[in-house]
């Protein structure tokens, strides 16, 4: 997920029940609810790769790490986790982040709740290679990781369309399997290109709002420039109604004049989040919410927490889905 909303998700993302379900939301101005998209498994590439090791790559913390095996590996998030099993090496992986959510790693010990790392556990598994974001923590148990002898390699968080690429060879080159990296990127850019492809051009792009809502912690904010959706919501022909309001940073407590400001046709949330809210009726109630278009349209589009804002192999399939709920019933 991108980096944006981990220390909130720290605190928050443990309270969530599961995905609910809801109608279709597109165009029209009758009170709708947004399907939550279930996008449960990945799709690995054809065949296992064979990794060619040793090999020494920089981590993103500015450390030189050297990988010899890999036959036992530890991602600590869940976009690392669906990049490791898609590239092919999903039998390789003996643990996961409580994010990663697609079917294959469901079975797999948890060794982090959101964030926090236990090194204990992760230990436990005698990995002999871990995968980490910047974003990972706490850092004592990186750091006791790392003296345990263990190769650690730290990679920054996706923020938008533009690193999936980068982040996928990324990954495949700290496990030995550039040619699998390049085969997966090709494969992923050429999926959202074509859906980029398929968005309606009808003049007036609709704004959309990326709500971040945890109702059990009574956490509601409003997406601003550096929240992680702008990209998602741009190549989905939409203006992402919070940056274009003047937001600059991630995110900023929902107000009601924060909503009038960004006048938003249709809002962008978590399948959870909108959960713990009550649903589409109970997202209403936020104060501002219901006044705004897309409150008085009910037009709500609802993606899962666990792939929204991954941008890894399956954002193309997070993509189609913004793109179906925002224009499916348009004429």
């Amino acid at each position: 997920m991108a980096g944006a909303l981990a220390a909130v998700l720290a605190l928050t993302l443990s309270g969530c029940g599961s995905p609910g379900d809801g109608g279709s939301a597109g165009g029209s101005t009758q009170a709708k609810t947004a399907r939550a998209d279930r996008v449960d498994r990945v799709e690995p590439l054809k065949g296992t790769p064979e990794p060619k090791l040793p090999v020494t790559v920089e981590s993103a913390d500015g450390k030189k790490v050297t990988v010899e095996d890999t036959s036992r590996i530890v991602p600590l998030s869940g976009s690392l986790s669906e990049i490791v099993f898609t590239l092919g090496l999903g039998k390789s992986v003996v643990a996961r982040d409580i994010t990663a959510t697609f079917g294959q790693a469901e079975k797999l010990p948890v060794v982090t709740r959101a964030h926090d790392v236990s090194a204990e556990s992760v230990l436990s598994l005698k990995p002999t290679v871990v995968l980490a974001e910047s974003t990972t923590g706490p850092a004592e148990a990186v750091d006791q990781i790392r003296d345990a002898g263990i190769p650690l390699v730290v990679l920054d968080p996706a923020k938008g369309l533009d690193d999936v690429g980068p982040r996928i060879e990324a990954v495949a080159k700290a496990l030995g399997v550039p040619k699998a990296g390049t085969a997966l990127t090709s494969r992923t850019q050429q999926r959202l290109d074509k859906v980029r492809e398929s968005v309606p051009h009808q003049g007036k792009k609709p704004r959309v709002a990326f709500l971040y809502l945890r109702g059990s912690a009574s956490v509601h904010l409003l997406g601003g420039r550096d929240s992680g959706a702008s990209s998602l919501l741009e190549a989905a022909g939409a203006v992402d109604a919070g940056k274009e309001s003047g937001l600059k940073k991630d995110f900023t407590a929902i107000t009601s004049e924060a909503l009038a400001k960004a006048a938003p046709d249709a809002v962008l949330v978590m399948s959870k989040g909108l959960e713990s809210v009550g649903g589409v009726e109970g997202l209403v109630k936020i104060p501002g919410v219901a006044e705004t278009p897309a409150g008085m349209d009910r037009r709500v589009v609802s993606v899962e927490d666990g792939v929204l804002l991954n941008y890894g192999p399956r954002t193309d399939r997070v993509l189609a889905s913004l793109v179906d709920q925002l224009y499916g019933d348009a004429e």
